[in-house]
């Protein structure tokens, strides 16, 4: 070439160490970040994943967090419902040693009964203190809130979960499908008889049902009134009873009753020995022979789904509702077709255990308060009692003498509590250990996948550094021959 306005050479030689040199930053850049992506020119596309990657790296490391941080809560309340438990169980033995009013003096049921008030105090101040971080345990604040509960229909309603997504308020419908019974036997009033309204022979029978077994023996001559006042007398021991079908007319018969309501609940009326031939229970009136019979539990739908009965109560499963309602009597035996509403408007703990914001990756759960007040809800002669009813001066103290209810009232709290232990327990095991778990594993593949698109491979960059060092210094020393290389013309001028 004679020209040296214009050296091509020089200028390819340039343009590619420059291009040298550019690769060889890079290469520095990622070994000393010990990044492959450090800018979005290196990998458009890589950055974009990666990105999202990193997004959902952080959102589960705060689900595990969250979790975490739920059993520590859910830990710390059953350690306080432990302690209820136990007082609960201090409680009951010592209405049991009251009711042995043979053996115990008037003071020591007063004794009792001091021990009682400060055990049931203890309680409340434990549904009052319990917290965690200043968060309220057991007072209530973590349960869910009801509006429009008609009393006249439901009795109690406990709200375990609730899932209420973008609404505001969950309405909830219940409908009978089945009403509730009593295992129920008819024995007719012998109206065409010779002496109507009594029975004709003599007889012994045995009167069975959900609390045990009585026989009674009646003369010829017994009228249906006295039989009922007779099986009545037992029905403490029994769970029979007996209702004349009308008061004023023997010969309309009598219905032997289980006291209560369900599946569980059974009548059973049996001759024993000869003698009786009157004496025969019907599956209903004019009905056919039978001697014993069982209780049928309220079918009922809420919101659509059959919920499952058991005597007056009943209880529902589902995704987005999880509860439980005592229903009252003139409610769960009226006929099919009837109904009630109210709306679930808030509360509940609500855990997000996920790492979006989406009602499927958070879970609401129901902690009711453990208070006197609220705890231990019972039916008795259709008055409701709680815990609070046994402490003195109320209508089931130990000076009342209604052991027997007093004795109910304990066990239905005692069962709440230990259900409430329970659930906790499994929500805790079933649902927040696993879910641990499960983000875990996932946390460290999201991780893998992450790294591998945006981490520098060294094995890789330190090769490729190599060469971009070796490149760069040939192409200086190239640079300065082609620069050199237009002096050649000089030779022309000699």
């Amino acid at each position: 070439m004679a020209r040296i306005n214009t050296n091509v050479s020089s200028l390819i030689a340039r343009n590619n160490l420059g291009r040298t040199n550019e690769n060889l930053s890079v290469r520095l850049q990622r070994l000393s970040t010990g990044l492959r992506i450090n800018r979005g020119a290196d990998d458009p596309a890589g950055l974009i994943v990666s990105e999202r990657l990193r997004s959902e790296m952080k959102g589960i490391d705060q689900a595990i967090d969250n979790s975490e941080r739920a059993s520590s809560v859910i830990a710390t309340t059953e350690g306080y419902l432990a302690e209820v438990a136990d007082l609960l169980n201090s409680i009951k033995s010592l209405v049991v040693q009251a009711a042995n009013t043979g053996g115990v003096s008037d003071e020591e049921i007063e004794a009792n009964q001091l021990e009682i008030d400060s055990a049931i105090g203890s309680i409340t101040r434990i549904s009052n203190t319990a917290s965690f971080a200043g968060l309220q345990l057991l007072n209530g604040n973590l349960d869910y809130t009801t509006s429009g509960v008609d009393s006249t229909d439901i009795a109690g309603v406990q709200v375990n979960g609730a899932q209420f997504g973008s609404n505001e308020s969950i309405d909830v419908g219940i409908e009978i499908v089945d009403p509730a019974e009593t295992a129920s036997l008819f024995l007719s009033g012998n109206a065409a008889g010779v002496d109507p309204g009594t029975i004709q022979e003599d007889v012994t029978v045995e009167i069975a049902g959900n609390l045990g077994v009585q026989s009674i023996s009646f003369v010829s001559g017994t009228a249906m009134s006295a039989i009922a006042a007779a099986v009545n007398t037992l029905k403490d021991t029994t769970g029979v009873s007996a209702t004349m079908v009308d008061p004023l007319d023997q010969t309309a018969g009598l219905v032997f009753n289980s006291t209560n309501f369900g599946s569980n609940e059974f009548v059973s009326v049996s001759k024993l020995g000869a003698g009786g031939g009157d004496f025969n229970t019907l599956d209903t009136a004019g009905g056919s022979t039978s001697t014993r019979d069982e209780g049928l539990d309220v079918t009922a739908v809420v919101n659509g789904v059959l919920a499952v009965g058991d005597g007056q109560s009943i209880s529902l499963n589902t995704p987005a509702l999880t509860m439980e309602m005592d229903l009252t009597q003139a409610f769960a035996t009226g006929v099919a077709g009837t109904q009630s509403q109210f709306s679930i408007t808030g509360g509940g703990a609500q855990f997000q255990l996920g790492p979006n914001i989406s009602a499927t990756q958070s879970i609401g759960v129901g902690v009711q308060s453990i208070a006197s007040t609220r705890i231990g809800g019972s039916t008795i002669e259709g008055v409701r009692y709680f815990l609070d009813s046994i402490v003195a001066g109320k209508d089931n103290s130990l000076r009342s003498g209604n052991f027997s209810a007093a004795s109910d009232i304990l066990e239905s709290a005692i069962t709440e509590v230990s259900v409430l232990r329970g659930r906790l327990g499994a929500f805790e095991r079933n649902t927040l250990q696993t879910n641990v778990r499960s983000l875990q594993i996932g946390l460290e593949n999201i991780t893998a996948a992450e790294s591998k698109i945006r981490d520098t491979d060294f094995a890789d960059e330190t090769a490729k550094l190599t060469r971009a060092q070796i490149l760069t210094q040939a192409g200086t020393s190239v640079l300065a021959t082609a620069n050199a290389s237009a002096q050649n013309v000089l030779a022309l001028l000699q």
